[in-house]
């Protein structure tokens, strides 16, 4: 497993991103891998919504688990799964929680600086101690930082690159390998916060945002498409049932 984890963190290369298309499940994941992907990568409101789920761990984390373990019955790729807020109400319980996800043979997760629910961020000492936790399990922690959700990198954006940073410096001290800044298209704020970050830097793709070229050159270790594979693949759905039941041919 350690080397699975250090295998994985390799793959986490500035100019040279990792290109995560987020699977929810195992039959998901084959399609993925089958595709030529490096890693495999959940994303939670996938994995909740193909189960009738909401994200914001309503999705228990006994089924997060038994989810992880069906995906890695078909594949030898490294696995990370994205386990929200760390499934506990405080540091110790969120160690016990990644630490089962180590031991049922994940190599990384995605861990946010919020709880379910609630907007603002935990307070900096907070949600470093809760990252400590889960480092110290063993597995590689990809650290989100929200705090570009909902605010306007054009007006905003010294300030938060600023208030990224410092949570960056403070989570690598906790031991997380990766910092994850999800909903931040502006390529100036992209940028500043890759040259100046203590980790590599995990960016979310997002429509009308830097391509995967233009994310590479201004520094990105890491891209993630999040929840767009499985809305991309629901609406398809959708679409054909609605063609079907509407007496059409369906495309496929």
């Amino acid at each position: 497993m350690t080397d699975k984890v250090a295998e994985f963190r390799a793959l986490h290369v500035p100019g040279d991103p990792l290109i995560l298309v987020n699977i929810w499940d195992a039959g998901s994941a084959k399609a993925v891998a089958a595709a030529g992907a490096k890693a495999i990568a959940t994303g939670s409101y996938g994995v909740a919504g193909a189960q009738g789920r909401s994200d914001g761990e309503d999705f228990p984390l006994e089924d997060a688990l038994e989810n992880l373990r069906r995906i890695l019955s078909v594949t030898d790729l490294p696995v990370t799964i994205d386990m929200e807020s760390g499934y506990g109400a405080d540091a110790a319980a969120v160690g016990v929680s990644v630490g089962c996800a180590r031991e049922a043979g994940a190599v990384g997760i995605n861990m946010e600086d919020r709880l379910p629910g609630v907007t603002e961020l935990l307070a900096l000492a907070e949600a470093q101690a809760r990252y400590r936790a889960a480092a110290d399990s063993g597995i590689f922690i990809n650290a989100r930082c929200d705090m570009f959700r909902g605010r306007d990198a054009a007006k905003d954006g010294e300030a938060l690159v600023a208030a990224t940073l410092e949570r960056a410096r403070a989570y690598a001290d906790a031991g997380a390998g990766s910092l994850f800044v999800p909903f931040l298209l502006d390529p100036k704020c992209i940028g500043a916060i890759c040259d100046a970050s203590p980790l590599p830097v995990n960016i979310l793709r997002g429509k009308g945002g830097p391509t995967h070229r233009e994310l590479a050159a201004l520094g990105v270790a890491r891209i993630s498409h999040g929840h767009q594979p499985w809305a991309a693949a629901m609406a398809w759905l959708t679409g054909q049932a609605e063609q079907v039941l509407g007496g059409d041919e369906p495309d496929y």
